[in-house]
């Protein structure tokens, strides 16, 4: 095989197209996993750390931890620093806001099922035909995540903030209708004011 050049079969426009950022001023390099291996990789490298709280929420604290203790001082960065990803869904109401959230605990049922059917609709959700043992499943899936009207999540994020002592949070709303998921990035956004 001959490589005959970077920007063969690129079209002309695009040749003058540099990456960003240039030497010297790259963005920081964060170490984003879902477990107490990732944790202490991220710790030993002395990088930024990001859990995904939302699909591993019983190892955040011990992955957390681990991070913290094994933690050695480097070119980029002096001190753990340490984010979380968490699911966050916020409505008008703590009932309409479980309702939103109800294709979520169904996708990760199905997942934990070992299947890989399309995310479901809100009105597949409701129309499930939920075991005892999946209610279950949704209910501790709900007590893991962050899910209600405003005052309900203010109460649930701070309480999460402060048991895992994160340094920044990433969110994730994953509603399938557009509209409520935009309705609940705004009515998070306004919990900061």
């Amino acid at each position: 095989m001959k490589f005959s050049g970077l920007y063969e079969g690129m079209p002309q426009a695009y040749h003058t197209i540099r990456a960003v950022p240039a030497l010297g001023n790259e963005p920081p390099i964060w170490l984003l996993g879902s477990s107490g291996y990732s944790a202490k990789v991220a710790g030993r490298l002395g990088l930024p750390f990001a859990f995904a709280h939302h699909f591993s929420p019983a190892n955040t604290l011990p992955a957390l931890k681990l991070y913290r203790e094994t933690f050695r001082p480097s070119a980029a960065l002096s001190r753990p620093e340490a984010m979380i990803g968490a699911t966050v869904i916020v409505a008008e109401t703590d009932a309409e806001a479980q309702r939103l959230a109800l294709p979520s605990a169904l996708a990760f049922l199905r997942v934990r099922q070992g299947k890989r059917d399309a995310y479901p609709t809100i009105e597949e959700a409701e129309a499930h035909p939920w075991t005892s043992e999946e209610r279950a499943f949704a209910d501790q899936w709900f007590s893991q995540n962050v899910v209600g009207s405003p005052a309900t999540v203010r109460e649930q994020l701070d309480r999460l903030l402060d048991t895992t002592r994160a340094d920044e949070l990433m969110v994730l709303c994953a509603v399938p209708d557009a509209e409520a998921r935009k309705r609940s990035y705004t009515l998070l956004w306004e919990l900061q004011g």
